[in-house]
């Protein structure tokens, strides 16, 4: 069986007989296959794209994406977020749902490429469609890209990649339409918007043209300028995309950290570790981390086999246009992440393989119907069965965070990012001593390891008898990033709980000369100055910015309150208790200093009983405040 371009625009082929079911197939075989990932928790960027970020909250704020996430730069994947968000806030149901939504309509979309590009040339072309998409759904090399929410990144794109070529092969067949030109505009444009990888789509339909339609470059361009002009048009906003991100925030492009050399002789092992994948995938791995591949004796052979398929491709474009179509289609689309341009906190990872499987898939089933005829079939839907099975299976794997990263740090036990994860999650499962071991086996990997210094020493913090080595590891995580001011303020109050308040008052300022506005580091050096000989003044005008900047910050207004009633500004302090006490009415300690307060005020002792007897209703066994009650004067 060949499948050979043709120089004219094919006649669109008629609708096959019972055509609802390679459709109906595609969607109930995936449904089955991630019908156990909609439960999956929220891991890694996802937390950073979709907890703390504040603009899927807004409508209005949901074009605008956090800088320095995932989202940054990328305003359609940041409003898919925002539409989950209106639905079920950050519970993950909506999330799995539409990412597997958006997997199965791109499954549909490559099907209709498939076969509206077989069918004029290739008899069986409605199985042979069915079987390339059967298999790319199902494979598990997709997880990544599907169950993990936020690598929703690459399946969307994936999805307005193919609308982008279905759009122009519908115009293309349909006497030049421009409704269907008009959708592969509007979907190259959304693309560009949710993922840089999209600047590739202009020249894959370029080449479809030439490959399966026009016949030449010439040929394509001459009959069909405007419509490549209008998708290479769409190039127009990736610039200003890409630098509101500062490449990045540093973790990707050429101020990365990494060099281009380094990052291009990784993707050598790495595209060939991927192609493996693709007809043996296991085992798959969350996250590779940030590891270089510079041993000769991997990256050579590597090299060579990398080196070999390109050139077989170049060859096939000339003389089988057709699989070296695809061949061009997995080294173009992979080239943004898997060549010259590093991407430093991940030089390898599974979800850049979610278009170019497309290729691998095709080509392997197109050989098996060479071969075998009608007899693939069967075959094709024995691997997809066993395929289906195993993204089941992978996707049971992102059930918990604990789950997930005890796999990765298995699979690969050299990724120090693995261990400090793991080690959260072993924490909150009350596993200190595991979680702590798996601090110290990434700091053992990487000793310049912002993160695990700093998770270290929260653990440390709060362990009997280890303060110490607490304020070393805040230390070396200052040393290393002295703007890291969640660090000086944790370091501030650890030194403040060893008994060294001058040094924690140094730390609390250095983190508000960096941020001002943070209110808690405010009340931290108030604490702090109150211990200090004649520091009361001072720690009552910090506390009193911490209540400016956070007025419902209890424990700053309290003790703001305690403060001003020790330098006998007992109106003020009364001011503060009142205050506190219609934001909670329920807290007994605010009553009893309240009480203490209205006692030092002449005519208010009525009133101080009032609030003593308040919180021997809420705390009837307060000794303090029932004395304190009993040995008031009160009139009968």
């Amino acid at each position: 069986m060949s499948v050979s371009p043709s120089a004219v625009s094919p006649a669109p082929p008629r609708p096959w007989p019972g055509r609802a079911w390679p459709p109906l197939l595609i969607v109930a075989t995936g449904v089955a296959a991630y019908a156990n990932s909609f439960s999956g928790p929220l891991v890694l960027d996802d937390l950073n794209s979709i907890v703390v970020n504040p603009t899927i909250r807004h409508w209005g704020t949901a074009l605008t994406p956090v800088i320095g996430t995932t989202v940054g730069g990328r305003p359609v994947l940041n409003a898919s977020l925002a539409v989950n968000y209106a639905i079920s806030g950050t519970a993950v149901w909506s999330y799995h749902v539409l990412n597997l939504a958006i997997h199965l309509v791109a499954g549909l979309t490559l099907f209709g490429i498939v076969w509206r590009t077989l069918a004029p040339r290739v008899h069986q072309a409605v199985p042979i469609a069915c079987s390339i998409v059967l298999l790319w759904v199902l494979h598990p090399l997709q997880t990544e890209a599907v169950t993990y929410i936020i690598q929703r990144a690459e399946s969307l794109m994936g999805l307005f990649y193919l609308l982008t070529l279905y759009g122009f092969i519908r115009g293309a067949s349909a006497d030049e339409s421009g409704w269907w030109y008009a959708l592969s505009w509007t979907a190259c444009l959304l693309g560009m918007a949710t993922k840089e990888v999209m600047a590739t789509a202009p020249l894959i339909v370029l080449l479809y043209d030439r490959t399966f339609l026009a016949g030449s470059f010439r040929s394509a361009l001459r009959r069909r300028w405007r419509i490549h002009a209008g998708l290479a048009a769409t190039w127009v906003i990736l610039p200003f995309l890409v630098l509101s991100t500062h490449g990045r925030t540093g973790s990707a492009g050429f101020g990365s950290g990494v060099s281009w050399w380094s990052y291009a002789l990784t993707q050598f092992p790495a595209i060939v570790h991927y192609l493996r994948l693709c007809f043996w995938p296991h085992p798959l791995i969350f996250d590779y981390g940030a590891a270089l591949t510079l041993d000769g004796a991997r990256v050579l052979p590597s090299a060579l086999v990398v080196a070999g398929l390109i050139a077989a491709t170049i060859w096939a474009l000339r003389k089988r246009p057709a699989a070296g179509f695809l061949g061009a289609c997995f080294f173009v689309i992979l080239a943004p992440s898997s060549s010259v341009v590093p991407v430093a906190t991940q030089t390898m990872a599974e979800h850049r393989m979610y278009l170019p499987l497309i290729s691998v898939v095709a080509l392997a089933v197109l050989g098996a119907w060479r071969w075998l005829g009608r007899g693939a079939w069967p075959v094709v839907l024995v691997i997809a069965l066993g395929l289906g099975w195993q993204t089941s299976r992978r996707n049971e794997t992102y059930r918990t965070e604990e789950g997930l990263w005890s796999d990765t740090v298995a699979r690969r036990p050299d990724n120090e990012r693995a261990h400090n994860n793991l080690a959260y999650y072993l924490l909150e499962a009350g596993r200190d001593q595991e979680g702590v071991d798996h601090y110290e086996q990434a700091l053992r990997l990487k000793p310049d390891y912002i993160d695990a210094h700093y998770n270290l020493a929260n653990v440390l913090a709060k362990t009997p008898g280890r303060l110490n080595d607490a304020i070393a590891h805040y230390e070396a995580a200052l040393r290393l990033n002295p703007k890291f001011f969640q660090a000086d303020v944790r370091l501030g109050n650890t030194l403040l709980e060893a008994g060294r308040p001058s040094e924690a008052i140094r730390h609390f300022e250095a983190a508000l000369r960096l941020n001002p506005e943070l209110a808690e580091a405010h009340y931290d050096l108030g604490n702090a100055l109150e211990q200090m000989p004649g520091g009361l003044n001072d720690a009552i005008t910090h506390f009193e910015a911490a209540v400016r900047l956070k007025p419902d910050f209890i424990e700053a207004r309290n003790n703001l309150g305690n403060a001003l009633s020790a330098v006998d500004r007992t109106p003020e302090a009364i001011t503060q208790f009142e205050a506190l006490l219609r934001l909670r009415p329920d807290l007994a300690p605010i009553h009893f200093n309240l009480a203490l307060a209205l006692l030092k005020t002449p005519g208010r002792t009525q009133e101080a009983a009032g609030h003593l007897r308040t919180v021997l209703q809420l705390e009837p066994g307060n000794g303090q405040a029932r004395q304190l009650l009993d040995s008031l004067p009160l009139s009968p």
